[in-house]
């Protein structure tokens, strides 16, 4: 259960659709649901935050992914993000999920929605724009992590300063965004510019990507934390998921 639907509940008890004794017990659900040994999964976490668990795929064993993903469903959340996840893991999803459900994995962000996507309840677009070509697999983990939390999102690739003016033909893009996330490795230049362009907060993501000096993105990391560009935040390295959600968090700022 996430806000929304806690708002609802109440609605439906304040115009006698729903006894407070049934909402009561809607709401006394467990709040924390354990699946076997392996996970104890927070179930309330939509209500005190406004985004259910998202579940980190790394490390866990395709039958831990499994058996987290259909607790969370069996439970009442509609969609479920799973980031982190290899080809293996989506498709024993896939044959272990119910026929019936729904399922998209980005192989090139390592992400897997399972459940169909919200329709975006943002106040704008989140603009996610990156350096180079090789910077989308962790621009595509923000983009999607952004959708799954209902936001409009507008792509700009391979937009990076070795070439500023394919950046500044998307001024329109720029200027209307209520957000952007700049997804940058090498020198991680990106960020600062549109820092200096655009008047809504940017949030910056170094990523590991660049030949030996980028010192797998820790070059890009300082670069980005020593912009003079304000309005400029900068998350962890490869982090696009964290990107994603700080983004749907200011987008859905009122």
């Amino acid at each position: 259960m996430d806000k929304a639907e806690l708002n609802e509940l109440l609605r439906q008890v304040a115009a006698g659709e729903i006894s407070p004794e049934d909402a009561a017990l809607e709401l006394k659900m467990k709040p924390i649901q354990e699946v076997g040994e392996y996970a104890k999964i927070d179930m309330h976490r939509g209500i005190r935050q406004g985004v259910p668990e998202v579940v980190y795929g790394a490390g866990k064993t395709k039958e831990h992914v499994l058996g987290i993903a259909k607790t969370m469903l069996q439970n009442g959340q509609k969609t479920v993000l799973i980031t982190r996840i290899d080809c293996e893991t989506a498709d024993f999803l896939h044959k272990g999920l119910p026929a019936d459900t729904a399922l998209d994995y980005n192989e090139l962000a390592e992400t897997c929605v399972v459940g169909t996507l919200p329709e975006p309840n943002g106040a704008g677009k989140v603009v996610v724009a990156t350096g180079g070509t090789s910077d989308i697999p962790v621009a595509e983990e923000a983009a999607i992590t952004a959708e799954v939390l209902g936001n409009q999102v507008v792509r700009l690739y391979d937009v990076g300063v070795s070439g500023i003016h394919r950046l500044l033909s998307h001024m329109d893009e720029i200027m209307s965004a209520r957000c952007i996330v700049a997804v940058a490795g090498m020198e991680g230049a990106l960020p600062s510019v549109i820092g200096g362009l655009a008047d809504c907060p940017v949030i910056a993501v170094p990523t590991s990507v660049g030949y030996g000096a980028s010192l797998g993105g820790i070059a890009a990391l300082l670069s980005m934390l020593n912009s003079c560009a304000s309005g400029v935040s900068v998350v962890n390295i490869d982090n696009g998921f964290g990107a994603g959600y700080m983004a749907s968090m200011i987008n859905h700022l009122k």
